[in-house]
């Protein structure tokens, strides 16, 4: 569609004094600086400044739209997880619309790139574990390997997962310390989840009795034990096994089932006062190691 000259432009010219005009044109073309060689010559003007801002501002606008049209009917977990991703990719948005609107006011973008070869290189080895990072996030969004809530074992530590984001995992261990986990930590280290098969977890108590002891008798203590706990489950009911004739003692295992592994140290603690107690009052005795030593004289 051609304009001709007389029609709209001096429409659009008579709106503006000629006062007011002249000092507007010589404000947008005002150079903040030029780069480049005289044939392909780089220059950044107000004018041009002020279009990628808007062409930015317009990008946010839009995103904003977009993100609210998305999680308006969904769940608060799946919110949480689709923002998370979100997040990532707008940056990403941003970044090749930014390339757009420099490309469409006349910058040479691939003359950038090639001139920022060895530069862009080395931001890339650095952002290598980052991206690693945001992969994985990726992942454990859309596999669901781990959940707000459950309790995972990483590199001898254990936490309750608190909040999944993008490039980290924060737990908070039994101490109450924050645990911030970087999330390619899940695609190279072994992962234990205490609770993705529910809340119900066996935890043990070890103990060894003197060559002689009434194992019958063992065994009862060690289910009083367990039973008098509050922690405890009577269904299933504990049970003990025998497990070894060891160097110094007959060994066994008391196995229970307790509803709260995070806090499983608790009750294994209480249970040993109690097995202690128990056998006491019973005549049981807990041997150490003995040796013999014999001493040769010349």
């Amino acid at each position: 569609m051609i304009i001709q000259e007389g029609t709209v432009e001096k429409k659009v010219r008579g709106l503006i004094p000629d006062e007011v005009e002249k000092p507007l044109n010589e404000f947008l073309n005002f150079e903040i600086f030029h780069f480049g060689t005289d044939e392909h010559p780089m220059v950044l003007t107000v004018g041009l400044l002020l279009f990628v801002i808007i062409i930015l501002i317009g990008t946010s606008f839009l995103i904003r739209m977009i993100k609210k049209i998305f999680t308006r009917k969904l769940r608060k977990e799946d919110q949480r997880k689709f923002e998370s991703v979100f997040s990532f990719l707008k940056y990403v948005v941003y970044i090749a619309v930014l390339f757009g609107a420099l490309d469409g006011i006349g910058f040479n973008i691939t003359g950038i790139f090639a001139a920022s070869a060895a530069l862009l290189v080395g931001v890339g080895l650095a952002l290598q574990t980052f991206i690693q990072d945001i992969l994985s996030g990726v992942f454990i969004f859309v596999d669901k390997t781990v959940l707000v809530g459950d309790i995972i074992e990483i590199e001898d530590k254990v936490g309750r997962v608190e909040e999944i984001k993008l490039r980290t995992t924060r737990a908070v261990t039994i101490d109450n310390k924050v645990l911030i986990i970087p999330n390619h930590k899940y695609m190279s280290s072994s992962v234990y989840n205490w609770t993705q098969n529910g809340s119900l977890t066996r935890e043990s108590v070890s103990v060894g009795v003197a060559y002689g002891s009434d194992t019958q008798l063992v065994k009862d203590l060690l289910i009083q034990a367990a039973l008098s706990n509050s922690h405890v489950l009577k269904d299933p009911a504990p049970i003990v096994l025998f497990t070894d004739f060891g160097d110094s003692s007959l060994n066994f295992k008391l196995v229970f089932t307790i509803n709260d592994s995070f806090q499983g140290a608790i009750p294994k603690s209480e249970i040993r006062f109690e097995i202690d107690r128990l056998f006491r009052e019973n005549n049981i005795t807990i041997p150490f190691p003995q040796r013999e030593v014999t001493i040769l004289k010349e």
